[in-house]
């Protein structure tokens, strides 16, 4: 029997970090999940055990090689943002992968500004909420001034998904959707690097840009593979739809981080868009996609514990929790605000604290919760939405099996055509299909990602009094 040719990609998530093999119909044929613990940087400060992923991804991969049942004729890569890697001139890895939450000490902004212009200038220049070590361009400057003798080492810094493709190939590159996602490296009015870029040498150290098309001829332990450069995981979530779906949409991609994604517009951001937290990411060919985030999954853990805590439930009871109906039209008699959030920052609070105390049991709280992040994400996705005659709202990630998220998004939403869509795969299919970019037919989300069609509330009302 022939074995069955396929693509492999590794999906590096903060938390999983996954290994599939997808056939010529980017049909999933194989899957592999590990989480890794976190090393600490210098400072104490938590951050990727890079020496123990490279462990796992060779391990993992040479193993499959030899599979008799998968003839690998590719592999790509897609990873978080916000990341880099430093390497001298023999390869050897300079620092530890710097965790984005690390922060940047205030003297060394201010230097930043100092030196290079107004902060919501260059924001909106660069289309990226200044935000310290989330700006990863911002990290080639602190570790300028604050480790001069390291940076003075540095031959490349690679973006995540790039240095993962440089441990198979020994080629440096970098790729467009990396460096445009909220880097504050990219002016995407004159579509290259921004001037404090130049001003401060780093053009030297970041790798030719190719496009993320580009895959390597590549022998790897005798084996002829097609090796891709990697991908930017927003972007690489996003590129299915993108393929299979020809009229304007809005994708909202939920999990850590809620991204709500418009690829239809090429409007340019504004100080106030900015100032809301809209940014750009990029396509694979280097055009813009305006889109809005949150540190909603995130904000969500935190106060899922404070109430686990404060109604003392077991640890997971919140999972698989039903929209109730009744619950909310008591909570709607009241638009106070009771949570306070911790991760989220707000230019005006919302609430001076938590009162968990109003609510009768843990339903409520988990309730009103939901109502409140989502008061956050509506405004995400209506500025993010702008102009663009856009008919139909996707949600994937996390959150789509969250009944509350979907059901209410459905109903404040109604203009639109919202489905979730039931796809464990995400980035790594977007990174498999980078491979070869073929359009899709329509049939593929409905076998792929089971789509589901969600109605407003006052369906839902006249249904339940049926």
């Amino acid at each position: 029997m022939a074995r069955k040719e396929v693509t492999a990609v590794f999906d590096i998530g903060k938390t999983n970090k996954k290994f599939f093999l997808f056939d010529r119909n980017y049909k999933e044929v194989h899957k592999e999940y590990i989480r890794l613990d976190e090393i600490e940087d210098e400072d104490g400060f938590p951050t990727e055990d890079l020496s123990a992923l490279q462990m796992w991804l060779t391990q993992c991969f040479d193993r499959i090689l030899g599979a008799k049942d998968f003839n690998i004729t590719g592999i790509n890569f897609s990873t978080y943002g916000a990341s880099l890697v430093h390497l001298d001139k023999h390869g050897k890895i300079l620092t530890p992968l710097y965790n984005y939450l690390k922060p940047i000490p205030p003297d060394i902004l201010e230097e930043f500004y100092t030196r290079h212009g107004n902060e919501d200038v260059i924001a909106a220049e660069t289309a990226s909420p200044q935000s310290g070590m989330l700006n990863s361009g911002l990290q080639l400057f602190w570790l300028k001034r604050t480790k001069p003798e390291i940076f003075q080492k540095i031959r490349y810094s690679l973006h995540f998904p790039q240095y993962l493709s440089y441990l198979f190939t020994g080629i440096p590159v970098s790729d467009y959707t990396s460096i445009g996602c909220h880097t504050n490296l990219w002016n995407y009015n004159k579509q290259d690097y921004h001037r404090w870029v130049y001003a401060e040498g780093l053009e030297s150290i970041l790798p030719p840009v190719v496009s993320t098309k580009t895959s390597i001829n590549f022998h790897y332990k005798g084996k002829p593979l097609k090796i891709g450069v990697g991908i930017h995981d927003s972007s690489a979530a996003l590129l299915p739809y993108l393929l299979g779906e020809h009229k304007p949409f809005l994708l909202l991609s939920t999990g850590t981080w809620s991204v709500a994604m418009n690829p239809f517009t090429e409007d340019s951001l504004t100080t106030e868009d900015i100032k809301y937290n809209c940014l750009n990411y990029m396509r694979i060919d280097g055009n813009p996609i305006r889109a809005s985030r949150f540190f909603m999954g995130n904000e969500y853990k935190l106060q899922v514990k404070k109430l686990t805590k404060h109604f003392n439930k077991t640890e997971g009871y919140h999972r698989g929790m039903k929209f109730d109906f009744n619950i909310y039209q008591k909570l709607q008699a009241s638009t106070r605000p009771c949570i306070k959030f911790e991760g989220i920052q707000l230019e005006h609070e919302r609430a001076e604290k938590t009162n968990l105390s109003i609510f009768d049991n843990f339903e409520e709280g988990y309730h009103q919760l939901m109502f409140e992040l989502l008061q956050l994400q509506y405004q995400t996705i209506e500025r993010v939405i702008g102009n663009t005659p856009i008919k139909k709202i996707y949600i994937d990630g996390g959150f789509t099996d969250n009944d509350i998220f979907v059901k209410l998004i459905a109903n404040h939403f109604t203009q639109y055509k919202v489905r979730t869509t039931q796809s464990p795969l995400g980035s790594a299919l977007g990174a498999a299909m980078v491979m070869g970019n073929e359009k899709l037919d329509k049939g593929f989300f409905k076998e792929h990602y089971r789509m589901k069609k969600l109605m407003p509330l006052q369906i839902l009302a006249n249904n339940k009094q049926t």
